[in-house]
């Protein structure tokens, strides 16, 4: 990127698209049959897809450079949900201007995800990687993934996996995070804008126990080793702005709500982000536009701007 260039980035996550009544009966003699019970008594009435429509609409009209979703783009990780989505990021944009990570929703099951990658595999990989129909794809050896735009990384983590009934941990693991080391490095002597994409939150005290990462220590661990210069994530349903500590100073960790929330509790109402990042002398400039779904114009607006401080 040229110094004051701008490149901007739209954020946003957790969808959570439902489709179950295009599934079979047997798809839910496991954990999905508490997940249906919730989305039908609850989350039904919260998820709305006129209010994620709204949002696609509006980012279009933002036009930005680059898009990324933080996972849980499914609500129970059916096929026919998978099927939704993909309908959902070929409205935003062409695969190289949209990536995507799984959240835990996107596992809900065993097999979900990896059964049904290849749906999304052209906006998740790596630049200049592939998978085939009907190629074997382990979700795990997909990430981290790398895409490099305008002098940014976009460096995707994935924490979904299956977990046990009224649990939503995830996990990031050995293998993923010992190469997420060697992209930190790598990107980082290149003078790259490092943006780490996660599901869950690897700060405490964002989400419950219930819900947490199970490995957010070993990842602060290469992020104050290592660096990065911004982390983005979903899975909390607010909006949330915390920091990690690093030798070379705190990195701002931050989450937004879900894109299709209704939202009678305004905290937890849809909204995405807008990161302007532009390359300085002395470094990098990020200011931020919050976007927010209004209830009476059911359209979306800017509620705040501000410029991330050092």
């Amino acid at each position: 990127m040229n110094p004051n260039d701008t490149f901007t980035l739209a954020h946003l996550s957790d969808p959570h698209l439902a489709y179950p009544h295009a599934s079979g009966f047997s798809e839910f003699l496991n954990k999905r049959f508490f997940g249906y019970l919730k989305w039908h008594l609850k989350r039904r009435a919260e998820h709305q897809d006129d209010v994620l429509a709204q949002m696609i609409q509006d980012i279009r009209d933002t036009r930005p450079d680059h898009i990324v979703i933080t996972g849980d783009l499914t609500h129970m990780g059916l096929p026919a949900e998978y099927t939704r989505a993909k309908k959902m990021l070929e409205r935003l944009g062409p695969a190289s201007r949209v990536t995507i990570i799984p959240g835990n929703h996107d596992a809900y099951v065993a097999g979900a995800l990896d059964s049904r990658l290849v749906e999304w595999a052209d906006y998740l990989v790596s630049d200049g990687a592939t998978i085939s129909d009907g190629e074997a794809a382990a979700v795990d050896t997909l990430f981290p993934s790398l895409r490099v735009r305008a002098g940014v990384a976009l460096i995707g983590v994935t924490t979904a996996q299956p977990c046990s009934t009224f649990l939503a941990v995830g996990c990031i693991g050995n293998d993923q995070l010992q190469r997420l080391e060697k992209i930190l490095i790598d990107s980082g002597q290149k003078g790259l804008f490092r943006i780490v994409l996660i599901h869950h939150p690897p700060k405490s005290g964002v989400v419950s126990w219930r819900k947490r990462l199970t490995d957010a220590e070993a990842f602060q661990r290469i992020i104050h080793t290592f660096g990065a210069e911004l982390i983005l994530h979903g899975h909390s349903h607010h909006q949330s702005q915390t920091y990690l500590e690093t030798v070379g100073g705190r990195i701002p960790v931050i989450g937004v709500p879900s894109s299709s929330a209704a939202g009678e509790n305004i905290k937890r109402r849809a909204r995405y982000h807008l990161y302007h990042l532009s390359s300085r002398a002395d470094g990098w400039e990020i200011r931020i536009c919050v976007r927010g779904y209004d209830t009476k114009t059911q359209r979306f607006d800017t509620e705040n701007e501000y410029r991330l401080a050092d």
